[in-house]
């Protein structure tokens, strides 16, 4: 019997995407058309001249988007937190402390990370919506100078907070420490200056700011970090950095499968920028949706949790109106066409979230902050009725 694939691409078409959806998410976001069909490409060796053609153009891409010289990029088969873990297994000593800053949810995971790889987690701890300052970790960083890295989130995206990557990194290079900085939500849409600023580790995953699938993770790494590295016993062997680094300079690949489709999509990301009028315009875009978004929902009269001049170009964490569950601010646009994020963690049911990544066309967000202004007006009435 001859089989019918049209009706077999239906049917998973009507699991994953039963009616259509314009996503604001926290990610995975939705894809640049660009992507998804550069993604459709035939597979090829990861061991092939092709592949190792595509690695390094990829890489030297994105070395340039990040300011990197001197540092090396390094791409890996996982999501961000892969990479996460792969900071604290390769440049901190086994039972070495590191210094967490924790302005939301995935501050709170680095330290899990930190302890679950049998180091020590000392926290510096903010309110949330409020970032890391300068001064506050300076203090931290004289209270415990025994500490080998401090890890900053650099946009956390339960809060929708983008802490002072610059300023703060200033200072842990003053104490003379490592800096790791979890990248995820803002890399692409935030500036980073790797090797200017005194940067350690960044990474991030493929699914937010450069609107690709999920399964790429990117890591940039310094040379006094690598040089650590060779002093650390145990780095295990999937996320053993230096393992990664060798493949690169010898083979221009990875020691295993890479996920070529997001690679692809990466590198044709990269060409994109560069036609819009390079890094600049495209962080400019960034910084004009978040703004559109901020001025719609204060216009509703709604308040942003971010404290303010530290609000992310990513995702920002709207405070649901009192007596308005968050959760059903997102069900409701949910039904209406619109895949809001629901609030994070102790926030869910009094935020909500809307991301600004990935394919999102101008139109896209001025019909959204109609449908919530709707949604807002007839949960108000609701409350009050």
């Amino acid at each position: 019997m001859e089989l019918k694939y049209e009706d077999i691409i239906q049917e998973i078409m009507n699991v994953v995407w039963p009616k259509p959806l314009k996503l604001f998410t926290a990610g995975p976001v939705a894809c640049f058309p660009e992507v998804l069909k550069a993604m459709g490409f035939q597979m090829f060796s990861h061991r092939s001249r092709e592949y190792r053609d595509l690695h390094k153009d990829t890489v030297l891409r994105l070395s340039d988007f990040l300011e990197v010289n001197d540092s090396v990029v390094l791409l890996f088969p996982s999501s961000g937190t892969g990479v996460m873990e792969a900071s604290i297994r390769n440049f901190v000593s086994p039972k070495g402390s590191v210094l967490v800053t924790v302005i939301g949810a995935f501050g709170k995971r680095y330290k899990d990370v930190v302890l679950s790889n049998g180091r020590k987690a000392i926290l510096l701890g903010k309110k949330l919506g409020e970032p890391v300052l300068p001064n506050e970790l300076d203090e931290a960083l004289r209270r415990h100078p025994e500490v080998e890295a401090v890890t900053i989130t650099y946009n956390e995206t339960s809060t929708g907070v983008l802490n002072p990557l610059r300023e703060l990194a200033e200072v842990v290079k003053e104490h003379g420490k490592l800096v790791f900085v979890d990248a995820v939500s803002a890399m692409g849409a935030a500036d980073i200056k790797f090797d200017e600023w005194g940067l350690d580790v960044v990474f991030s995953s493929s699914q937010k700011a450069f609107g690709i699938p999920p399964g790429l993770a990117v890591g940039v790494f310094s040379q006094e970090a690598l040089k650590k590295a060779e002093e650390i016993p145990e780095r295990g062997w999937y996320f053993d950095i230096l393992k990664y680094l060798k493949y690169q300079q010898e083979q221009w690949s990875t020691p295993s499968t890479p996920p070529i489709p997001q690679i692809i999509g990466l590198n044709v990301m990269l060409r994109v920028v560069d036609k819009m009028g390079g890094k600049s315009a495209w962080l400019r875009m960034y910084a004009d949706r978040a703004s559109k978004v901020r001025d719609g929902v204060r216009r509703l009269g709604l308040t942003i949790l971010a404290k303010p001049g530290y609000e992310s170009p990513t995702i920002t964490c709207v405070r649901s109106p009192e007596g308005i569950d968050g959760v059903k601010v997102y069900e409701m646009m949910r039904e209406r066409g619109y895949e809001l994020a629901k609030g994070y963690g102790e926030l869910k049911h009094s935020s909500f979230r809307i991301g600004h990544m990935g394919y999102m066309p101008k139109e896209y967000i001025n019909e959204m902050l109609t449908i919530l202004s709707y949604v807002i007006s007839e949960l108000r009435g609701r409350e009050n009725g």
